[in-house]
């Protein structure tokens, strides 16, 4: 019975892919009401997509965008209550009335969190080695700021200049839960992280010189085991860089950093990236958060910005990077202006076989879940319970029975079917380690596992 339940499913979904432009409407998936450039989002997307001749997707059904904004915005699904009152609700406003709940449950923080432990690599065994009080502060203040809306361009300056005990000053285990502690690795990941740039592959004196914002960072131990300060250590008056190995200090963009005797240098960067003129910061930060609602960023990779990959829609980046800047950085804004666009509401079903239109979002990338919403929407529909384990069974590391995956605090807490449907080891901070992809091995868990069997 599974199986010809799946078997239907596929036939499903590719006659519906198939049939490409020209096909009639298909009520299930998606909605007949009229496409409109009303908001800046759709007129800089659907001119693009004018420009190119490709026709966008019909918009998606209610019972469609009902599903997909509870999984993108919550990582959870809806309750048969809470269909059964959108699908009857009238209200022709009800799509933003939904988004606007979302954005207020306690599960945003908890979805959003486990996001930002990937890019921050929140994890207590090797190779990052937070251990589990560190790693449980560190989440607990990451969720804390999300819960709370914390302005973005405060939450990264707490994490780049913050000092103190790794377990009481949370955001200093930003350079606790690195592998390399060498300023030059230190400016990498700095790079990567908040500009969405690789800086390996910078020319050398370009990466030293911003290493040199990173070369006075002191580190050492407690009496209190496995606890760390971190803390802004100064040199001595008249000690200089080593000029063989650090060039004068300079920002990434080439201008030189002037660093006034007993002034922490990660200040001075951390002024200069959150800048409102600095081109990297706010770009970074809504183009990952487009690629995060929509499956692939405005600039793809979202971690691999270079002058040679462009965006394939510029004059929408523009005003993602403007709009972020006029709230004062409030990401949820960003979160709103996408998820109530027609872009974001469009069918899954593309009305054309043209490769460009994924890149310019003509329609709505289907897309496998993440491995903890998916253990998460298996419990919950089947009323069961997953258990997760550390490979470091520690005083601080409890793991509830009833656990949502998406709320796990460790990286290091896992079980085998995370393992198998592509959590992040959370050991770079890139995105790319989050795999995806469907896999034969994951399609015969599904239908044949005795773990999904007992479910």
């Amino acid at each position: 019975m599974r199986l010809s339940l799946f078997a239907i499913f596929l036939a499903v979904t590719a006659t519906g892919v198939a049939t490409g432009a020209g096909r009639a409407l298909n009520p299930t998936f998606e909605s007949a009401a009229p496409l409109s450039a009303e908001s800046p989002i759709d007129a800089r997307v659907f001119d693009r997509l004018k420009r190119l001749d490709i026709q966008p997707a019909f918009l998606s059904s209610d019972a469609v965008f009902l599903r997909r904004a509870f999984l993108d915005v919550i990582g959870t699904l809806p309750t048969a209550q809470e269909a059964v009152q959108f699908l009857a609700d009238r209200d022709p406003a009800k799509r933003a009335a939904l988004i606007d709940r979302l954005l207020e449950r306690p599960e945003f923080a908890d979805y959003w969190a486990m996001k930002w432990c990937d890019l921050l690599r929140v994890k207590a065994e090797f190779p990052i080695n937070l251990w589990p009080n560190a790693a449980q502060a560190y989440h607990h203040w990451i969720r804390a700021a999300i819960r709370e809306n914390q302005p973005y361009d405060r939450f990264v300056r707490d994490l780049l200049t913050s000092s103190g005990s790794n377990f009481r000053d949370a955001p200093v285990n930003f350079y606790r839960a690195m592998q390399s502690k060498e300023p030059p690795a230190i400016a990498q990941t700095v790079a990567l992280t908040f500009m969405g740039t690789r800086a390996e592959n910078w020319p050398p004196e370009r990466l030293a010189a911003m290493a040199g914002f990173f070369s006075q960072i002191g580190y050492k131990e407690t009496g209190e085991w496995k606890e760390e300060i971190v803390y802004f250590k100064p040199r001595p008056v008249g000690q200089a860089l080593p000029p063989a190995n650090f060039p004068p200090v300079a920002f990434p963009d080439g201008t030189p950093a002037h660093l006034a005797p007993g002034r922490d240098p990660r200040e001075v960067f951390a002024d200069w990236l959150i800048a409102p003129e600095n081109p990297w910061f706010a770009r970074n930060a809504v183009n990952r958060v487009w690629s995060w609602l929509l499956g692939r960023g405005i600039i793809h990779e979202p971690d691999d910005i270079r002058p040679d990959n462009p965006p394939s829609n510029p004059e929408l980046l523009a005003y993602l990077q403007q709009e972020l800047v006029a709230s004062h950085y409030n990401l949820k804004s960003i979160y709103r202006l996408i998820l109530n666009s027609q872009t974001y509401q469009l069918s899954a079903i593309p009305r054309t076989t043209r490769a460009e239109a994924a890149a310019n979002f003509a329609y709505y990338p289907l897309r496998r879940l993440d491995a903890e919403v998916l253990a998460d929407a298996l419990c919950e529909t089947t009323g069961t319970t997953e258990t997760y384990t550390s490979a470091i069974p520690e005083p601080f590391t409890f793991i509830p029975e009833d656990q949502h995956a998406i709320s796990l605090p460790d990286g290091s807490i896992t079980s085998a079917f995370l393992e198998l449907f592509g959590r992040p080891p959370r050991d770079t901070g890139l995105e790319a380690e989050r795999n995806n992809r469907l896999t034969a091995a994951q399609q015969l868990h599904m239908l044949n596992a005795s773990h999904v069997e007992r479910k």
